[in-house]
């Protein structure tokens, strides 16, 4: 895990990648995942860099098992 972040009482998760393909971000997703189980957590997040120029930046949420993640490309 990258960052772990105590704000209000709270701990955010938040997982730091550079796109190197699906293959490599649906380890980070799964990785996160067991991050957030480690915790006792439901939510956490992931900040993708792409440095592709046909690249689609956004936000999306999915679920990894009973885990929720933010995903941020940019």
């Amino acid at each position: 895990m990258d960052l772990v972040i105590y704000y209000k009482g709270e701990q955010n998760v938040i997982e730091l990648k550079i796109w190197r393909g699906n293959a490599y971000n649906e380890r980070g997703e799964d990785q996160l995942a067991n991050y957030l189980e480690y915790f006792h957590l439901k939510k956490g997040y992931m900040l993708s860099f792409n440095f592709n120029k046909k690249k689609e930046i956004g936000i999306k949420e999915i679920q990894v098992g009973d885990k929720t993640l933010i995903e941020a490309v940019v």
